[in-house]
């Protein structure tokens, strides 16, 4: 079987996988998988580097790590950003101190 075909399968797969693992948690675990999201996106956004820079392998591949690499570094950038939106939540209001 050629090798930009089960690339395009494990992409396609990896993409139904997610959908319906992320439609199936209640909102009530989202925060907690959030966080363990963004350490495992880290670490999708490493491989896709590598395969998008990786020059012997075709123009398919590095089209597919640029997606890559894209999908992943918006996902650990939103992942930070809604979880820091998400602790300011729970955080208690500010207190009023001596004005100087």
């Amino acid at each position: 079987m050629n090798a930009d075909l089960i690339q395009i399968y494990v992409f396609v797969l990896a993409g139904f996988v997610g959908f319906f693992l992320i439609t199936k948690v209640p909102a009530l675990l989202h925060t907690p998988l959030m966080s363990a999201t963004n350490a495992i996106s880290a670490i999708s956004l490493v491989g896709s580097l590598v395969l998008a820079g990786a020059t012997d392998r075709g123009h398919l591949s590095t089209i597919l790590g640029f997606i890559a690499v894209t999908s992943a570094t918006i996902n650990v950038v939103g992942g930070f950003i809604i979880t820091d939106r998400m602790l300011k939540m729970f955080k208690r209001g500010d207190k009023k101190g001596p004005t100087t």
